[in-house]
């Protein structure tokens, strides 16, 4: 149960931090505000790091496959993209559209089994409720 809260948080999160973002952006500039997204997020994670467990840093050079190291790269990009999209759309199409493209992407992964997650069988149920979802977004946007 404390999963449920957590992914709720997280989404609410999401969606604060973007409009934060795409409102950094007006005055300082896309890359500015990316990297000062980033770079605050580092400075967190370093503070937690100090007070927390202190794991060792080289264990970073450990991981496999390399590509996996990628989280950063693909963190300054969703920053970008969700900027973008909110600057086109506003928060909560461009949420809705977030979640979708987050639900089809993580089925897929889970459904191929990749990037060493465990394969599951398809479900058409799953395909159901991914297609209940899209037609929530277009009965949201209907003007």
């Amino acid at each position: 149960m404390i999963g449920f809260f957590i992914a709720l948080l997280s989404g609410a999160l999401m969606s604060v931090q973007g409009v934060f973002n795409t409102q950094v952006t007006k005055t300082t500039g896309m890359w500015v505000a990316n990297g000062w997204v980033q770079i605050t997020a580092f400075a967190v994670c370093l503070a937690a790091w100090l007070f927390t467990g202190r794991e060792s840093i080289a264990a970073i050079g450990k991981v496999e496959p390399k590509y996996m190291l990628l989280g950063g790269v693909i963190g300054a990009g969703i920053t970008w993209t969700v900027i973008k999209s909110i600057e086109a759309l506003g928060p909560a199409k461009s949420a809705l559209l977030i979640v979708i493209a987050q639900l089809a992407v993580s089925y897929l992964i889970s459904l191929f089994g990749m990037f060493g997650m465990d394969k599951e069988p398809f479900s058409w149920r799953k395909l159901g409720g991914l297609a209940l979802a899209v037609i929530g977004i277009t009965i949201f946007q209907w003007e």
